[in-house]
């Protein structure tokens, strides 16, 4: 089964590049440039996610969210994709309903982390999830177990949202305050040290499993990668 989401952003270039995100992930997407425009395709049908810029033409994103929650009284996720970012912006449409707030400019593996964080909450199976494999780490996408060297590995919820952030992009460096923003959904301000502790409890219960290697590697003054 393939997913359906709808973009509903009126800039070309971004409506694009989300697509071209999707897709890739082997999601279905379907464009619309207003929000007229989506209130019109949600008439015909339901889409399994949304994606949903606020400053549109005729029907704004605000608009459109209120109609989908107060008068289709649907319960699809709807994800605020929007250049606002102050802490009134996203705490007032997280209360009228949307499920997630990405603020632009955004990464690739924001977007699809955020997707997929969305489609579990409500219960959906993710086609585009497949078993993550890294040297001897296996993530087993479904149950959600993880194997080092054949070995089950008892991890938290946090812990596993960022082992799998790493394992779908190996080569990439995330700084504490991406990987904060990701997992938490919450604004990193530095003196937290939330992040450097479930990494450092990740890396000791892989290394307990898997003697033979060091898969998480610190990057002074930028992050963490795999190693």
């Amino acid at each position: 089964m393939q997913y359906k989401i709808f973009v509903v952003e009126d800039e070309p270039d971004i409506s694009g590049l989300l697509v071209k995100i999707l897709e890739g992930a082997n999601y279905r997407a379907v464009q619309a440039f207003s929000g007229t425009e989506a209130g019109l395709l949600l008439e015909k049908e339901t889409p399994d996610l949304i994606l949903l810029d606020l400053m549109l033409p005729g029907m704004s994103g605000e608009e459109l969210l209120a109609e989908i929650r107060e008068k289709r009284h649907s319960n699809v996720p709807v994800l605020i994709i929007s250049a606002k970012d102050t802490l009134r912006d996203k705490v007032a449409l997280l209360q009228s309903g949307a499920d997630d707030y990405i603020t632009k400019p955004f990464e690739p593996e924001e977007v699809l982390a955020r997707i997929q964080a969305a489609l579990r909450r409500v219960g959906k199976e993710l086609t585009a999830e497949k078993n993550l494999t890294y040297k001897n780490l296996k993530i087993y996408m479904d149950s959600r177990k993880v194997t080092a060297a054949g070995s089950e590995v008892s991890l938290t919820a946090r812990e596993y949202d960022i082992l799998c952030l790493f394992m779908q992009n190996p080569g990439k460096v995330y700084s504490r305050e991406t990987l904060y923003e990701m997992v938490w959904h919450g604004g990193y301000y530095g003196e937290n040290n939330t992040v450097n502790v479930h990494v450092s409890n990740l890396r000791k219960k892989l290394k307990e499993k898997d003697e033979g290697e060091d898969y998480i590697q610190t990057v002074y003054g930028i992050g963490f990668k795999l190693q």
